[in-house]
């Protein structure tokens, strides 16, 4: 008798998950659908690939004050450091896709999956919010010859002229060598080893131009040591209504410096729905935003959800691919 009740329980539950199956719904979506309802229920690891009291560390921190708020638990800052985002990369790799590991993500990391330096490819990952969108100028010194970009372009197509970028292969870098293709002229590249560096470097003259983020260079051109002869980005800035864009000037080229966060691509939809939600919601609290404005930043230009982050990363990485390749630094 006991062992037909079994097997009829048996029965009945191999039923059910006909049942399941028929409907679309996997036994393993169901554990996706039942996490994602208790979620989160222990705390969160922020995995940053810079060292404590950096950019990246800094804005991760900002970030997560109103964040842990909004998900009700704890947010650590943990640093895995070295080859340019690698090893933060490779230790997300190994944690389970449950929202519980967030990867900080800047433009670094792009190149460094570009180049096959860490085991990580972009479709592992999917962006859930943009803190940080930080536009790039096209400046020359305030007391040179060139006063609008047509001029510089002009200059540039009779002789190469010397640009400063942080580091070769470096956002600077990509984004001189798009300007460069679109506008159709050549270049020299100099590194400096650092923004702050290659703006130094501009203002004692030892270069012709650069590509400072807003934030770098925001005193240099109110004070008039540079000037601005336009911004890398589709539409003017608010605070810069007076700059052209590259596009106004039919030069197909943006580029800006992110910051943004990103989990494994495989974590269900409804968590990374409510990482995305909670961390927009925190960074458009007043403690996120003049955190940003203190670098020249709003919330309306940087802060950014899932749907928006993840395409522009995705297209960002498509973009870094193509120009490490003809710049000869990918095969």
């Amino acid at each position: 008798m006991t062992q037909l009740g079994n097997s009829f329980r048996r029965s009945i539950v191999k039923a059910g998950l006909g049942v399941v199956a028929i409907a679309g719904i996997s036994t393993v979506g169901l554990v996706s659908i039942a996490s994602a309802d208790k979620y989160p229920s222990k705390p969160i690891e922020l995995v940053i690939h810079a060292k404590y009291g950096g950019g990246t560390d800094t804005t991760a921190r900002m970030v997560s004050i109103r964040t842990r708020r909004n998900l009700k638990t704890d947010i650590s800052i943990v640093a895995k450091r070295g080859g340019s985002g690698a090893k933060a990369q490779n230790y997300v790799l190994t944690k389970p896709a449950d929202g519980y590991t967030i990867m900080a993500l800047t433009q670094s990391h792009l190149y460094t999956m570009a180049r096959g330096k860490s085991n990580m490819k972009i479709d592992d990952i999917v962006g859930v919010a943009r803190a940080m969108d930080d536009p790039t100028f096209i400046t020359v010194s305030g007391k040179g010859k060139f006063n609008t970009l047509e001029e510089l372009v002009a200059a540039s197509k009779k002789a190469p002229l010397n640009w400063g970028v942080a580091q070769i292969g470096g956002t600077e870098h990509i984004g001189l060598a798009q300007f460069a293709k679109e506008a159709g002229i050549k270049f020299k590249v100099v590194p400096f080893g650092s923004g702050a560096q290659m703006v130094q470097a501009l203002m004692a003259g030892k270069i012709d131009a650069t590509l400072p983020n807003v934030s770098e260079a925001a005193n240099q051109v109110a004070d008039g040591s540079f000037k601005a002869l336009a911004v890398m980005a589709e539409d003017r800035l608010k605070d810069y209504p007076n700059v052209p864009t590259t596009y106004e000037k039919g030069i197909k080229a943006k580029c800006s410096t992110t910051r943004g966060y990103a989990v494994l691509a495989s974590t269900p939809q409804p968590i990374i729905d409510q990482i995305s939600k909670a961390m927009v919601k925190a960074m458009k609290h007043d403690v996120f935003a003049s955190y940003l404005a203190g670098a020249g930043l709003t919330v309306e230009g940087s802060v950014a959800g899932t749907k928006v982050w993840d395409k522009q990363l995705k297209a960002e990485y498509k973009v870094a691919a193509s120009a490490l390749k003809e710049l000869g630094l990918i095969k």
